[in-house]
């Protein structure tokens, strides 16, 4: 599998990112090992099906006053409670993805543009330090071009939430890839009207442990 790298609007960036991210963790072994096909027994897709209808999951965070009946997650998407990964540890020290996707938005002529608070504004232009999953842009072990999420990918293919649950990060210090999550200390900036859709964006960022 290969990713040509050319600049893109958001749905082929975020194609790109599905489709790197995809190859790097095939390329390191990273994926479950499930060991050789099974024959699914009688009735296993229908089952599947209405299962997937009673419980829907959510991709990005459910509008005010939406109905209470599908399970909230944690953070801007849904961590599924079937994750091999675990949820994102707490810390104090980074900037919590709560403060980051309370948002609203806006349509506009362009297309759905972010509408950031006080807090939100605060940050622009200043050091902060972002805890989230990677996902990688370049088919390399480490990564100086890469998006940070809230929730890990769900599978190979799919981008976990919208871009409120999004970082993008230009490192000045590679970043080895990891399942496990990252975390980075840079210039941190909001982004009302990015090309690529993005609501935030770190620079000149370095790992921290």
């Amino acid at each position: 599998m290969s990713c040509t790298l050319k600049p893109l609007p958001i749905p082929g960036l975020m194609a790109r990112v599905a489709c790197l991210a995809a190859t790097l963790v095939l390329a390191t072994g990273a994926h479950a090992q499930q060991g050789g096909a099974t024959k699914p027994a009688p009735g296993a897709f229908e089952r599947a099906k209405e299962g997937a209808a009673a419980a829907p999951v959510l991709s990005s965070p459910l509008p005010a006053g939406a109905g209470t009946v599908v399970p909230s997650g944690s953070g801007a998407g849904y961590h599924s409670p079937n994750s091999p990964i675990a949820p994102l540890p707490q810390r104090n020290d980074v900037v919590p993805w709560s403060v980051l996707t309370d948002l609203s938005k806006k349509t506009t002529k362009d297309g759905i543009l972010p509408v950031f608070n006080d807090a939100q504004k605060g940050m622009d232009k200043t050091t902060q330090r972002i805890q989230g999953f990677m996902v990688p842009l370049d088919a390399k072990p480490t990564q100086t071009h890469f998006i940070l999420t809230s929730v890990p990918l769900t599978c190979s293919f799919c981008t976990p939430g919208g871009p409120e649950s999004m970082v993008e990060v230009k490192a000045e210090t590679p970043v080895r890839y990891s399942l496990e999550p990252v975390v980075v200390e840079g210039k941190f900036t909001v982004l009302p009207n990015d090309q690529y859709g993005l609501y935030y964006r770190v620079v000149d960022a370095v790992p921290v442990k």
